[in-house]
């Protein structure tokens, strides 16, 4: 009797541990971090500094990490950008850097396709950004901050494939204007009359789509090298852009990138 008490404890116990574990291989959570170096372009004007147009070479660093649950259907993405530029006029007597920083946070909704060999993600970023603007060769208004928030609608497209008994994987992603906030002095206004005299002139301004038409675009191929890491080249396409307080200024990125690819799978309590 005692014996038969023991074995049903047992199985009991063997049924409530396996219990324990079925939510926990339901929470289980795919986690793909990416890191990118690039090298291109960069075209800059800001007719705060000058009415001249600037062109030179970036670099930038890019981060990149989605996190996933298989039975869920919506998935988030974190991006941080941060670039670097030198660049120069035509007559390439005055020169500028540049520097920015721009943190990306989105939510996408999931469609698996072709027997989930092509996936598909709408949804939306919010995209703060902060950064300079340096003429290196004149004092009058020789620098420019840049400070802004977005709301960007976003869609990626994903299509994995073999090719010569290897896997790949390529990917594309979208990130278009909305609206947002930004800050920019008014025509003829210094940082001093901003920061020191504290005379406010419309400098926190409220942009759209046609005040502010930021467009950005990845487009990237990964080659799996295991189960675990990828090999990536890509480009990054960054088009900042904006008509505020009788100014005008863009930043144009271009960059060919490379980038390792990691994917883990972290088992998390529901």
């Amino acid at each position: 009797m005692r014996n038969k008490i023991l074995v049903t404890l047992g199985r009991l116990g063997a049924l409530g541990y396996l219990g324990l574990l079925a939510p926990l291989a339901a929470a289980a959570q795919e986690t793909t971090a990416t890191h990118h170096l690039g090298i291109g372009g960069t075209n800059i004007l800001d007719t705060y500094i000058s009415q001249e147009k600037y062109k030179g070479t970036g670099l930038t660093y890019l981060y990149m990490r989605e996190r996933a649950r298989p039975e869920k259907q919506w998935n988030s993405v974190i991006e941080h950008e941060i670039d670097l530029s030198r660049v120069k006029d035509r007559s390439g007597n005055s020169s500028e850097i540049e520097a920015g920083y721009n943190l990306y946070w989105g939510r996408y909704r999931n469609w698996h396709l072709l027997d989930d060999r092509l996936r598909l993600q709408a949804g939306g970023l919010l995209n703060a950004n902060l950064g300079f603007i340096y003429n290196m060769t004149t004092s009058n208004n020789p620098a420019q901050a840049r400070v802004g928030l977005n709301i960007m609608p976003s869609a990626i497209a994903t299509y994995d494939f073999s090719l010569w008994k290897k896997q790949f994987v390529v990917r594309y992603e979208i990130n278009l204007p909305l609206v947002g906030v930004m800050f920019s002095p008014n025509y003829g206004q210094s940082y001093y009359e901003i920061f020191s005299l504290g005379n406010y002139d419309h400098n926190i301004v409220p942009t759209t789509f046609i005040s502010a038409p930021n467009f950005r675009q990845l487009l990237t191929l990964d080659w799996r090298a295991s189960d675990k890491y990828s090999l990536r080249i890509g480009y990054l396409g960054n088009y900042q852009q904006a008509s505020v307080n009788n100014l005008k200024q863009h930043v144009y990125v271009h960059r060919f990138l490379i980038g390792i690819v990691r994917s883990l799978n972290i088992s998390q309590r529901p």
